[in-house]
């Protein structure tokens, strides 16, 4: 008797390959990749460097004929100093980890990473089958 189908023994191998990589509570993540989200900190003066610098006022004294132009001085600095902030997992495993069963500790990692990433008004969104992340306003 003939065979009158389509071997499918590379897909299975190739599969079971993706599937080594498992999402258990006990598994550590598989890679080691590093996400950068950056958070708006403000610059904190340290106790040694403290006696040698002088203060001056953020806002500057305008010449009167500047001031007839219309011009103001500003009042805020307009750049801030951002401080790193790394998630404990990859945004791919945070989606994965949202679906898990509450008795997972991977459920629990992923509500850390979401409110770490709520925190610098940040969102993840699937958007064709990938992780995005999104501001948040």
């Amino acid at each position: 008797m003939t065979d009158n189908f389509t071997p499918i023994d590379k897909l299975v191998k190739k599969h079971q390959e993706d599937k080594k990589v498992s999402l258990h509570k006990e598994a550590e993540p598989a890679t080691s990749e590093k996400f950068e989200i950056k958070e708006v900190v403000e610059h904190k003066v340290e106790e040694e460097v403290r006696p040698y610098l002088s203060p001056r006022h953020e806002t500057i004294e305008l010449p009167p004929d500047l001031k007839q132009f219309g011009l103001q001085p500003a009042a805020t600095t307009q750049f801030p100093a951002y401080q790193n902030i790394k998630l404990p997992i990859s945004d791919e495993k945070v989606v994965v980890g949202l679906h898990a069963p509450v008795t997972s500790s991977l459920r629990w990692l992923a509500t850390l990473a979401i409110y770490l990433l709520a925190r610098v008004h940040l969102g993840l969104k699937v958007v064709h089958g990938k992780v995005v992340r999104v501001l948040k306003s």
